[in-house]
């Protein structure tokens, strides 16, 4: 989804195609054999297929909402938060989602870890807003950037996890940062079923 965001962002023009990966076509595996998602296919014949690094080459493409940091402390604060998404936060959401992967019981005890990671992001965004002085305020300051596009895909799979739960939580800030992801354009947009693309038969 991450990716999916920073290409529209940036207007990069690319050809979307829509793969299931319970059915790998074969031109995906010949492209990037670890068979995960995203994979793009760049007319010089690079690959890249790491969310980041394509979001990263967009918007240095094209960045016309300012996503990426515009100074080095920014981007230390952006590379240290999508560290922490990318590796702690998503080792809990991991386990707290899907318990019976890992051999758990429950996924209980890895909610709560990850909770308090939430809580960082809540005090973060308590701070923009103090900072800036307006209602709304996200990880990357003022205006969503580059961190929160990193990060909203993940939380809004853990609050999805037990959204009951995670609308009683001390976050309101947390909460109203997602809301505001989850009713955007941009996100609505990127969300759009497509169709399964097949690749042409020999």
């Amino acid at each position: 989804m991450r990716a999916r965001l920073a290409l529209r962002v940036s207007g990069v023009a690319y050809e979307h195609r829509e793969v299931a990966l319970k059915a790998k076509p074969a031109p995906m595996l010949a492209a990037s054999p670890k068979g995960t998602v995203p994979v793009l296919c760049l007319p010089s014949g690079e690959v890249l297929d790491e969310s980041l690094d394509i979001m990263h080459w967009a918007l240095r493409h094209n960045d016309p909402q300012v996503w990426l940091p515009s100074s080095p402390e920014a981007q230390a604060e952006a590379d240290a938060g999508i560290a922490l998404n990318d590796g702690e936060f998503k080792a809990h959401l991991d386990r707290y989602k899907y318990p019976q992967r890992f051999g758990l019981e429950s996924g209980l005890p890895h909610r709560t870890l990850g909770a308090k990671v939430l809580m960082q992001w809540e005090l973060i965004l308590q701070a923009n807003v103090q900072t800036h002085a307006q209602v709304q305020a996200y990880l990357s300051g003022a205006q969503l950037g580059l961190l929160d596009a990193c990060v909203a895909p993940f939380v809004r799979q853990f609050a999805r996890t037990d959204r009951v739960w995670f609308d009683t939580q001390p976050w309101p800030q947390l909460s109203k940062w997602l809301m505001a992801f989850e009713k955007s354009e941009a996100f609505v947009e990127v969300m759009g079923k497509h169709p399964v693309w097949l690749p042409p038969e020999a």
